[in-house]
């Protein structure tokens, strides 16, 4: 397994926002997270970050424990998070910000950082178009690409993408989809999805976990999921 979580409990004071939950993920998997508002999905990200300290529980990762190591080298040991919300640099430019997603990468050369910003622009031609603009003036969409692809100069294993959808028009969100799918082909990235869109998650995903309350109620492959009874009626509006 690429990524082991084990009986992992967090609380926010006296709440309870992750109850013994253990996920497993392959590596080169798409795994998505499903669930309501306040279920523990963005929860389970941060905790993996070590954004937020974990009461109880394992996470290992490559086989190695990474439940107490501080973020940055967490990021540095092959995993990168793009939190809900985008959170770019705005009066950065995108190349600016794309820079700064290799910050924790050590002494890389200037031939590997430029060939890392140019496998990105391939990706996203329409941030090479708009390299020298500052991210603020960037559209909804393009941030979020801007947001990805920042995480994705870590070259990590895995990349966890958190309501990577969230405000974006119908067009846009099929391209980022297009994209995760894209990424998966590679065979060099597994990716850990949160998504509000729990139809186009589950559509892609090889497998995907329901949370309900900080609990995992129910797992399964993700075409399995979809035409689940329970899942239809509490997630896909059916």
């Amino acid at each position: 397994m690429l990524l082991t979580i084990d009986d992992l409990t967090v609380n926010y004071g006296y709440i309870s926002a992750l109850r013994g939950i253990s996920i497993d993920i392959k590596e080169n998997e798409v795994v998505t997270l499903i669930g309501g508002n306040g279920a523990g999905k963005s929860t389970t990200l941060m905790s993996i970050s070590r954004l937020v300290d974990k009461e109880k529980g394992i996470i290992k990762f490559n086989g190695k424990d990474i439940s107490n190591m501080k973020p940055a080298d967490i990021v540095a040991l092959g995993i990168a998070h793009v939190p809900e919300g985008r959170n770019i640099f705005p009066k950065l430019s995108v190349e600016e910000n794309l820079l700064m997603g290799s910050v924790v990468c050590k002494n890389l050369s200037k031939q590997e950082l430029n060939r890392r910003l140019e496998e990105q622009y391939q990706l996203f031609p329409k941030l090479k178009e708009r390299r020298k603009q500052a991210g603020g003036t960037l559209s909804g969409g393009e941030q979020q690409m801007l947001a990805i692809s920042r995480g994705l100069m870590s070259d990590p294993k895995l990349i966890m993408l958190d309501e990577p959808s969230l405000g974006l028009a119908p067009i846009i969100i099929e391209e980022i989809f297009e994209l995760i799918v894209k990424l998966k082909k590679t065979g060099t990235k597994t990716i850990l999805l949160i998504e509000q869109n729990a139809m186009m998650a589950l559509g892609i995903a090889d497998r995907g976990y329901v949370l309900q309350n900080g609990e995992i109620v129910l797992t399964g492959k993700g075409l399995e999921l979809l035409k689940n009874e329970d899942v239809k009626k509490a997630y896909l509006g059916e």
